[in-house]
Protein backbone atom coordinates (compact mmCIF):
# COMPACT_ATOMS: atom_id res chain seq x y z
CA UNK A 1 0.00 0.00 0.00
CA UNK A 2 0.96 3.67 -0.15
CA UNK A 3 1.70 5.48 3.10
CA UNK A 4 3.28 8.72 4.27
CA UNK A 5 6.67 8.71 5.99
CA UNK A 6 8.66 11.51 7.56
CA UNK A 7 12.43 11.25 7.22
CA UNK A 8 13.40 14.52 8.85
CA UNK A 9 12.65 18.25 8.84
CA UNK A 10 10.87 19.15 5.62
CA UNK A 11 11.24 15.61 4.26
CA UNK A 12 7.86 13.93 3.69
CA UNK A 13 7.63 10.97 1.32
CA UNK A 14 4.80 8.72 0.15
CA UNK A 15 6.14 5.18 -0.18
CA UNK A 16 5.15 1.56 -0.68
CA UNK A 17 4.68 -0.18 2.66
CA UNK A 18 3.34 -3.57 3.76
CA UNK A 19 -0.44 -3.82 3.85
CA UNK A 20 -1.63 -4.27 7.46
CA UNK A 21 -2.99 -7.57 8.72
CA UNK A 22 -4.66 -8.82 11.90
CA UNK A 23 -2.01 -9.56 14.54
CA UNK A 24 -4.08 -9.92 17.72
CA UNK A 25 -7.66 -11.12 18.34
CA UNK A 26 -8.75 -7.59 19.27
CA UNK A 27 -7.48 -5.99 16.06
CA UNK A 28 -9.34 -4.59 13.09
CA UNK A 29 -7.96 -3.47 9.74
CA UNK A 30 -9.51 -0.28 8.40
CA UNK A 31 -9.31 0.94 4.83
CA UNK A 32 -8.76 4.69 5.13
CA UNK A 33 -11.38 6.85 3.41
CA UNK A 34 -9.88 10.15 4.54
CA UNK A 35 -6.98 11.32 6.68
CA UNK A 36 -5.41 14.72 7.24
CA UNK A 37 -2.41 16.73 8.35
CA UNK A 38 -2.49 18.06 11.92
CA UNK A 39 -0.78 21.14 13.28
CA UNK A 40 1.11 18.86 15.67
CA UNK A 41 2.49 16.97 12.65
CA UNK A 42 4.30 20.18 11.77
CA UNK A 43 6.52 20.03 14.86
CA UNK A 44 8.71 17.18 13.53
CA UNK A 45 8.34 18.61 10.02
CA UNK A 46 9.83 21.89 11.27
CA UNK A 47 12.50 20.14 13.32
CA UNK A 48 11.02 21.24 16.66
CA UNK A 49 10.47 17.58 17.60
CA UNK A 50 13.52 15.44 16.88
CA UNK A 51 13.31 12.18 14.91
CA UNK A 52 15.75 9.32 15.45
CA UNK A 53 14.69 7.45 12.30
CA UNK A 54 12.15 7.63 9.45
CA UNK A 55 8.65 7.22 10.85
CA UNK A 56 5.10 6.66 9.69
CA UNK A 57 3.03 9.75 10.36
CA UNK A 58 -0.58 10.82 10.79
CA UNK A 59 -3.07 10.21 13.59
CA UNK A 60 -6.50 11.22 12.24
CA UNK A 61 -8.57 9.00 9.96
CA UNK A 62 -11.99 7.63 9.11
CA UNK A 63 -12.68 4.59 6.99
CA UNK A 64 -14.30 1.22 6.41
CA UNK A 65 -13.61 -1.93 8.42
CA UNK A 66 -12.01 -4.55 6.15
CA UNK A 67 -11.36 -7.35 8.65
CA UNK A 68 -11.65 -8.05 12.37
CA UNK A 69 -9.97 -10.33 14.88
CA UNK A 70 -11.71 -13.19 16.64
CA UNK A 71 -12.47 -11.17 19.79
CA UNK A 72 -14.13 -8.26 17.96
CA UNK A 73 -17.91 -8.65 18.11
CA UNK A 74 -19.17 -5.06 18.11
CA UNK A 75 -17.75 -4.18 14.69
CA UNK A 76 -18.29 -5.81 11.34
CA UNK A 77 -16.73 -5.71 7.91
CA UNK A 78 -18.22 -2.76 6.02
CA UNK A 79 -18.79 -0.53 9.07
CA UNK A 80 -17.77 3.09 8.57
CA UNK A 81 -15.76 4.15 11.62
CA UNK A 82 -14.00 7.09 13.23
CA UNK A 83 -10.58 6.49 14.78
CA UNK A 84 -9.57 8.74 17.69
CA UNK A 85 -6.00 10.02 17.51
CA UNK A 86 -4.82 7.27 19.91
CA UNK A 87 -6.21 3.85 20.66
CA UNK A 88 -7.50 2.78 24.08
CA UNK A 89 -8.62 -0.37 25.86
CA UNK A 90 -11.76 0.99 27.52
CA UNK A 91 -11.15 -1.10 30.66
CA UNK A 92 -8.20 0.32 32.62
CA UNK A 93 -8.78 2.95 35.36
CA UNK A 94 -7.94 5.97 33.14
CA UNK A 95 -10.32 4.72 30.43
CA UNK A 96 -13.03 4.02 32.99
CA UNK A 97 -12.60 7.60 34.21
CA UNK A 98 -12.98 8.93 30.68
CA UNK A 99 -9.31 9.83 30.21
CA UNK A 100 -8.70 7.51 27.28
CA UNK A 101 -5.55 9.38 26.20
CA UNK A 102 -3.92 8.05 29.38
CA UNK A 103 -4.87 4.44 28.65
CA UNK A 104 -2.46 2.01 30.30
CA UNK A 105 -2.29 0.00 27.06
CA UNK A 106 -2.10 2.86 24.59
CA UNK A 107 -0.49 2.54 21.16
CA UNK A 108 -0.13 5.63 18.99
CA UNK A 109 -0.50 5.51 15.22
CA UNK A 110 2.91 5.07 13.58
CA UNK A 111 4.29 3.39 16.71
CA UNK A 112 4.33 -0.13 18.12
CA UNK A 113 1.70 -1.63 20.39
CA UNK A 114 2.41 -3.32 23.73
CA UNK A 115 2.86 -6.65 21.94
CA UNK A 116 5.63 -5.23 19.79
CA UNK A 117 3.62 -5.10 16.56
CA UNK A 118 3.86 -2.06 14.30
CA UNK A 119 0.82 0.21 14.03
CA UNK A 120 0.51 2.11 10.77
CA UNK A 121 0.28 5.88 10.59
CA UNK A 122 -3.05 7.37 9.57
CA UNK A 123 -1.79 9.03 6.40
CA UNK A 124 -1.91 5.85 4.35
CA UNK A 125 -4.30 3.52 2.59
CA UNK A 126 -5.01 1.21 5.54
CA UNK A 127 -4.34 0.90 9.28
CA UNK A 128 -4.33 -1.97 11.75
CA UNK A 129 -6.24 -0.80 14.82
CA UNK A 130 -5.32 -2.49 18.12
CA UNK A 131 -8.04 -2.71 20.77
CA UNK A 132 -10.45 -1.98 17.94
CA UNK A 133 -13.74 -2.49 19.72
CA UNK A 134 -12.93 0.04 22.43
CA UNK A 135 -11.15 2.44 20.09
CA UNK A 136 -13.23 2.77 16.95
CA UNK A 137 -16.60 4.51 16.85
CA UNK A 138 -19.10 3.15 14.32
CA UNK A 139 -21.09 5.78 12.45
CA UNK A 140 -24.66 4.47 12.59
CA UNK A 141 -26.61 4.30 9.36
CA UNK A 142 -23.71 5.56 7.24
CA UNK A 143 -21.67 3.44 4.83
CA UNK A 144 -20.56 5.93 2.16
CA UNK A 145 -20.72 9.50 3.52
CA UNK A 146 -20.54 12.36 1.04
CA UNK A 147 -17.54 14.70 1.00
CA UNK A 148 -18.99 17.22 3.45
CA UNK A 149 -20.03 14.60 6.01
CA UNK A 150 -16.70 12.78 5.65
CA UNK A 151 -14.87 16.01 6.48
CA UNK A 152 -16.95 16.65 9.59
CA UNK A 153 -16.61 13.05 10.77
CA UNK A 154 -12.85 13.31 10.33
CA UNK A 155 -12.64 16.35 12.61
CA UNK A 156 -14.05 14.24 15.44
CA UNK A 157 -10.88 12.16 15.31
CA UNK A 158 -8.96 15.10 16.79
CA UNK A 159 -9.55 18.80 16.14
CA UNK A 160 -13.25 19.07 16.96
CA UNK A 161 -12.83 16.84 20.00
CA UNK A 162 -9.85 18.96 21.05
CA UNK A 163 -11.68 22.26 20.57
CA UNK A 164 -14.56 20.84 22.59
CA UNK A 165 -12.12 19.76 25.32
CA UNK A 166 -10.78 23.32 25.50
CA UNK A 167 -14.30 24.68 25.88
CA UNK A 168 -15.31 22.13 28.52
CA UNK A 169 -12.07 22.72 30.43
CA UNK A 170 -12.76 26.47 30.38
CA UNK A 171 -16.25 25.92 31.79
CA UNK A 172 -17.96 27.39 28.73
CA UNK A 173 -21.72 27.49 29.08
CA UNK A 174 -24.83 29.59 28.50
CA UNK A 175 -24.27 33.29 29.08
CA UNK A 176 -20.47 33.03 29.29
CA UNK A 177 -18.10 35.29 27.38
CA UNK A 178 -15.29 33.45 25.59
CA UNK A 179 -11.96 34.35 24.02
CA UNK A 180 -10.28 31.86 21.67
CA UNK A 181 -6.51 32.24 21.26
CA UNK A 182 -5.41 30.50 18.06
CA UNK A 183 -7.02 30.52 14.61
CA UNK A 184 -5.85 27.12 13.39
CA UNK A 185 -8.24 24.20 12.99
CA UNK A 186 -8.38 23.54 16.75
CA UNK A 187 -9.06 27.17 17.59
CA UNK A 188 -11.76 27.38 14.94
CA UNK A 189 -13.33 24.20 16.32
CA UNK A 190 -13.07 25.81 19.76
CA UNK A 191 -15.19 28.69 18.46
CA UNK A 192 -17.78 26.18 17.22
CA UNK A 193 -17.63 24.28 20.51
CA UNK A 194 -18.20 27.47 22.50
CA UNK A 195 -21.23 28.33 20.37
CA UNK A 196 -22.55 24.78 20.74
CA UNK A 197 -22.26 25.04 24.54
CA UNK A 198 -24.25 28.26 24.64
CA UNK A 199 -21.68 31.06 24.97
CA UNK A 200 -23.24 34.41 24.10
CA UNK A 201 -20.08 36.38 23.28
CA UNK A 202 -17.23 34.66 21.45
CA UNK A 203 -14.10 36.63 20.56
CA UNK A 204 -11.74 34.99 18.09
CA UNK A 205 -8.17 36.29 18.12
CA UNK A 206 -7.05 36.18 14.48
CA UNK A 207 -4.85 38.25 12.19
CA UNK A 208 -5.76 36.37 9.01
CA UNK A 209 -8.81 37.50 7.05
CA UNK A 210 -9.76 34.04 5.78
CA UNK A 211 -9.52 32.44 9.19
CA UNK A 212 -11.31 35.32 10.87
CA UNK A 213 -14.14 35.03 8.34
CA UNK A 214 -14.44 31.31 9.02
CA UNK A 215 -14.43 31.96 12.78
CA UNK A 216 -17.41 34.27 12.32
CA UNK A 217 -19.15 31.64 10.19
CA UNK A 218 -18.60 29.10 12.99
CA UNK A 219 -20.00 31.37 15.69
CA UNK A 220 -17.57 34.13 16.67
CA UNK A 221 -19.29 37.41 17.49
CA UNK A 222 -16.10 39.48 17.37
CA UNK A 223 -12.55 39.26 16.01
CA UNK A 224 -9.48 40.80 17.62
CA UNK A 225 -6.32 41.11 15.53
CA UNK A 226 -4.19 42.81 18.16
CA UNK A 227 -1.83 40.85 20.41
CA UNK A 228 -0.23 41.41 23.79
CA UNK A 229 -1.46 44.32 25.92
CA UNK A 230 -3.29 45.84 22.95
CA UNK A 231 -5.17 42.60 22.43
CA UNK A 232 -6.12 42.40 26.11
CA UNK A 233 -7.30 46.02 26.01
CA UNK A 234 -9.44 45.29 22.97
CA UNK A 235 -11.03 42.29 24.70
CA UNK A 236 -11.76 44.42 27.76
CA UNK A 237 -13.33 47.12 25.59
CA UNK A 238 -15.52 44.65 23.71
CA UNK A 239 -16.73 43.12 26.99
CA UNK A 240 -17.67 46.43 28.59
CA UNK A 241 -14.63 46.89 30.81
CA UNK A 242 -14.14 43.31 32.00
CA UNK A 243 -12.18 40.33 30.69
CA UNK A 244 -13.55 36.99 29.50
CA UNK A 245 -15.28 34.41 31.67
CA UNK A 246 -13.66 31.60 29.67
CA UNK A 247 -10.55 31.52 27.48
CA UNK A 248 -9.43 28.74 25.14
CA UNK A 249 -5.67 28.43 24.51
CA UNK A 250 -5.22 26.52 21.26
CA UNK A 251 -1.61 27.12 20.22
CA UNK A 252 0.90 25.91 22.82
CA UNK A 253 3.53 28.68 22.93
CA UNK A 254 4.66 30.95 25.74
CA UNK A 255 3.12 33.92 23.95
CA UNK A 256 -0.24 32.25 23.42
CA UNK A 257 -0.46 31.17 27.05
CA UNK A 258 0.35 34.68 28.25
CA UNK A 259 -2.28 36.08 25.88
CA UNK A 260 -4.83 33.61 27.18
CA UNK A 261 -4.09 34.20 30.87
CA UNK A 262 -4.23 37.96 30.58
CA UNK A 263 -7.51 37.80 28.66
CA UNK A 264 -9.19 35.86 31.51
CA UNK A 265 -11.06 37.74 34.22
CA UNK A 266 -10.20 37.13 37.88
CA UNK A 267 -12.07 34.02 38.89
CA UNK A 268 -12.49 32.98 35.26
CA UNK A 269 -11.45 29.76 33.58
CA UNK A 270 -8.79 28.90 31.02
CA UNK A 271 -8.80 25.69 28.99
CA UNK A 272 -5.49 24.85 27.30
CA UNK A 273 -5.13 22.29 24.53
CA UNK A 274 -2.26 23.67 22.45
CA UNK A 275 0.54 21.10 22.35
CA UNK A 276 3.31 22.72 24.46
CA UNK A 277 6.34 23.59 22.35
CA UNK A 278 8.54 24.79 25.20
CA UNK A 279 8.43 27.89 27.36
CA UNK A 280 4.68 27.93 27.97
CA UNK A 281 4.97 27.81 31.76
CA UNK A 282 2.02 28.80 33.90
CA UNK A 283 2.87 31.54 36.46
CA UNK A 284 1.57 30.18 39.74
CA UNK A 285 1.70 33.52 41.53
CA UNK A 286 -0.49 35.09 38.84
CA UNK A 287 -3.01 32.26 39.26
CA UNK A 288 -2.84 32.62 43.03
CA UNK A 289 -3.54 36.34 42.89
CA UNK A 290 -6.26 36.16 40.24
CA UNK A 291 -7.98 32.89 41.21
CA UNK A 292 -8.04 31.82 37.57
CA UNK A 293 -9.00 28.19 37.06
CA UNK A 294 -6.73 26.38 34.58
CA UNK A 295 -7.49 22.96 33.13
CA UNK A 296 -7.05 21.07 29.91
CA UNK A 297 -4.37 19.04 28.19
CA UNK A 298 -4.64 16.30 25.61
CA UNK A 299 -8.26 15.67 24.65
CA UNK A 300 -9.81 12.26 25.21
CA UNK A 301 -11.39 12.19 21.77
CA UNK A 302 -12.82 8.68 22.26
CA UNK A 303 -14.85 9.97 25.20
CA UNK A 304 -16.22 12.97 23.32
CA UNK A 305 -16.91 11.46 19.89
CA UNK A 306 -20.33 9.86 20.63
CA UNK A 307 -21.75 13.15 21.92
CA UNK A 308 -20.35 15.23 19.05
CA UNK A 309 -21.26 12.62 16.44
CA UNK A 310 -24.96 13.03 17.21
CA UNK A 311 -24.79 16.73 16.36
CA UNK A 312 -22.77 16.13 13.20
CA UNK A 313 -25.29 13.56 11.95
CA UNK A 314 -28.18 15.87 12.89
CA UNK A 315 -26.55 18.68 10.91
CA UNK A 316 -26.46 21.06 13.87
CA UNK A 317 -22.67 21.48 13.66
CA UNK A 318 -20.43 21.40 10.59
CA UNK A 319 -16.82 21.28 11.81
CA UNK A 320 -15.66 19.99 8.42
CA UNK A 321 -15.54 23.62 7.30
CA UNK A 322 -12.04 23.83 8.81
CA UNK A 323 -10.76 21.83 5.82
CA UNK A 324 -9.97 24.42 3.18
CA UNK A 325 -7.94 22.09 0.98
CA UNK A 326 -8.35 18.52 -0.26
CA UNK A 327 -5.42 16.64 -1.81
CA UNK A 328 -4.64 13.12 -2.92
CA UNK A 329 -2.47 11.04 -0.58
CA UNK A 330 0.36 11.24 -3.12
CA UNK A 331 0.37 15.02 -2.58
CA UNK A 332 1.18 14.69 1.14
CA UNK A 333 4.51 16.56 0.76
CA UNK A 334 2.64 19.52 -0.74
CA UNK A 335 -0.01 19.28 1.99
CA UNK A 336 2.69 19.71 4.63
CA UNK A 337 4.22 22.64 2.74
CA UNK A 338 0.84 24.33 2.40
CA UNK A 339 0.12 24.11 6.12
CA UNK A 340 3.65 25.02 7.13
CA UNK A 341 3.48 28.13 4.96
CA UNK A 342 -0.05 28.93 6.22
CA UNK A 343 -1.50 28.62 2.73
CA UNK A 344 -3.98 26.12 4.17
CA UNK A 345 -5.76 25.88 7.51
CA UNK A 346 -6.07 22.10 7.36
CA UNK A 347 -5.59 19.68 4.47
CA UNK A 348 -7.74 16.58 4.00
CA UNK A 349 -5.95 13.68 2.30
CA UNK A 350 -7.76 11.18 0.11
CA UNK A 351 -5.95 7.83 -0.37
Amino acid sequence: MRATMIYGPGDIRVEDRDYPAIKMPGDAVVKVAAACVCGSDLWPYRGVKALSEPSAIGHEFVGVVESVGADVTGLAVGDFVIAPFVDSCGQCPPCQNGVTVACEHIAGWGDTDEHGFFVEGAQGQAVRVPQAEATLVKVPGVTEPDDALTASLLTLSDVMATGHHAAVSANVGPGRSVVVVGDGAVGLCGVLAAKRLGATRIIAMSRHEDRAALAVQLGATDVVAERGDLGVAQVRELLGGVLADSVLECVGTKESMEQALHSTRPGGSLGFVGVPTGGAEIPLRYLFDSNIHVAGGMASARTYIPELLKDVLAGTINPGLVFDSVMALEQAPEAYRAMDERRAIKVLLRP
